[in-house]
């Protein structure tokens, strides 16, 4: 028994196991997650185990590079529109939390390692505390206070924000379900409609070629025939009353349906078979636009949608098709398995994961996170480092949606299972190495530890709140999920989302949490650096 326990690897795993199962426990509806692991981890190194060198640097690069693929196609945009007021309200809550926390330390005498693993862990924030770890690493600080901080205030921040949106709307006499939506219907969902021709001087005129002549902004996929919609072909002309299917944003149909005619009734069903999704994969396909592939002549098929790198939209003539673009099509079944030959489709490519981009964007996260900023003759100068590099990279990727050969985009699956993974690996290896001098750092400063844990994740609840209601103007559930994404709390959100079936706490979450993730990086990795 001796012998495996001394095995590294085993040691890993069977925390990893361990912590996820102490993480499913829920006490009134709260669990720890994966951060269970932190627990496991911290007890497993106060019993003098080890895991593997190396664990919690890898566990770190690609948990923030995740992190940042999934918000990075929105952060930048959020700066620009209305929820620039949601990002702003990130600034006041985490500033508060920081401000709080730094000057708690001094006050109680805590540490400021231990006082940087409480910043990050009552604002539930991993990346912070990767930051503040390889913050105190590079200047030679013992990170074992950090881990143990983090992990005494990690479950007030979870707790404390929870109790926090569940209890202020009661004791306001407010309901979640009273407050507005955000915006009405989304003008870039995409719908579809059957529309009757009604408009003489379209008679006559090919479907396919009036669709392809830039006049439309929407797909037409099917044709009323005998009481059945049928996949549209190169023969079909528009006649008195025919009636279309369109494909296309909500704005999109709003003006073809003048532009044809008029609104018919409700789309009649149609056969699943004759719809379909094909991955490009030929290379003599790529780079060619719609119009010059000509599918509804050469093939049969209508390209009625393309997602790309997670991005659904609808193309028009123009529009260039590249290497792995996934085409939404419709066609006769014989018509559409020649098309899926014609672009070498397999299935098993679709919401594959581009090993390539990972590692290569990951390196290079990596690369620009050790470059140093600002250095002198006498100084070490600033740099990203592990934690910041892959963030910056993975959200310009994600912003962009590729650079290069590196594309910016992972299925949602696989990056939400390496996200997860990521993240046990890097409490694992935390937790670990912090757990050498659990008892002792405890002994130590336990109470302290405590108050300041508990004075800063709950003091910048309210004020955040206030800021959101009184100098934002945000509605209720919008400020709610506003502090639910200025902390990172996914556990809040999920209790808000419980009581309201209004999506408005969601958008602001999303909004909020890239803003406060990123300062909560910045500002762990400057707690440990002032002296």
């Amino acid at each position: 028994m001796m012998e495996i326990v001394s095995n590294p690897t085993f040691v890993l795993f069977a925390v990893l196991a361990l912590g996820m199962a102490l993480g499913r426990i829920s006490v009134g509806g709260v669990s720890l997650g994966s951060s269970g692991v932190l627990f496991v981890a911290l007890l497993a190194g106060h019993l003098g185990l080890r895991v593997p060198e190396g664990v919690t640097g890898i566990g770190t690069a690609l948990f923030v590079y995740c992190v940042g693929l999934g918000v990075g196609n929105r952060f930048f945009a959020s700066l620009r529109s209305r929820g620039s007021r949601l990002v702003l309200l990130a600034l006041p809550v985490v500033g508060m939390s920081w401000l709080l926390c730094r000057v708690g330390c001094s006050l109680l005498g805590i540490d400021p390692a231990v006082g940087a693993g409480i910043f990050a862990g009552a604002c539930t924030s991993t990346p912070g505390l990767a930051a503040a770890m390889e913050a105190l690493q590079s200047s030679g600080g013992n990170t074992a206070g950090l881990n143990i901080g983090y992990g005494v205030a990690y479950p007030m921040g979870v707790v404390g924000v929870v109790l926090f949106v569940q209890l202020l709307p009661r004791l306001l006499h407010r309901s979640l379900d009273g407050a507005p939506e955000v915006s009405g219907e989304d003008p870039e969902q995409i719908i579809t409609g059957l529309v009757r021709v009604c408009h003489p001087q379209l008679m006559g005129r090919g479907v396919v070629e009036f669709m392809e002549s830039g006049a439309m902004g929407c797909r037409i996929t099917r044709v009323l025939r005998e009481g059945r919609l049928v996949p549209v072909t190169a023969e079909d002309v528009l006649t008195p009353q025919t009636e279309l299917l369109l494909v296309g944003t909500r704005e999109q149909m709003r003006r073809d349906v003048t532009l044809l005619g008029e609104a018919d009734a409700e789309p009649l069903p149609r056969s699943a078979d004759e719809r379909a999704e094909v991955i490009l994969l030929e290379p003599e396909l790529s780079n060619r636009t719609l119009r010059a592939l000509d599918t509804p002549g050469h093939d049969g098929v209508i390209v009625s949608r393309i997602t790309r790198l997670g991005h659904t939209f609808i193309p028009t003539a123009d529009t260039e098709l590249i290497r792995n673009d996934v085409l939404t099509v419709v066609g006769e079944p014989e018509a559409i398995a020649r098309f899926r030959q014609r672009c070498r489709h397999r299935s098993s490519a679709i919401g594959m994961a581009d090993i390539l981009s990972l590692t290569a964007g990951v390196a290079l996260g990596i690369w620009v996170g050790s470059i140093s900023l600002g250095g002198g003759p006498n100084s070490e100068g600033f740099s990203l480092g592990m934690a910041g590099g892959p963030l910056v990279v993975s959200l310009v990727l994600g912003h962009f949606g590729h650079v290069g050969p590196i594309a910016g985009y992972m299925p949602r699956a696989s990056r939400m299972l390496l996200l997860e993974l990521a993240l046990m690996l890097f409490l694992a290896g935390a937790g670990v190495s912090g757990g050498a001098s659990l008892v002792e750092t405890l002994r130590a400063q336990g109470l302290p530890m405590l108050l300041l844990g508990a004075l800063t994740t709950l003091a910048p609840l309210p004020v955040g709140y206030w800021v959101a209601r009184r100098w934002l103007g945000l509605s209720l559930s919008e400020a709610l999920g506003g502090i639910c994404g200025s902390m990172t709390s996914t556990p809040a959100l999920g209790a808000i989302t419980a009581k309201t079936e209004h999506q408005s706490p969601v958008i602001a979450y999303a909004t909020a949490y890239p803003a406060a993730l990123i300062l909560m990086t910045l500002l762990a990795k400057l707690f440990v650096s002032i002296t």
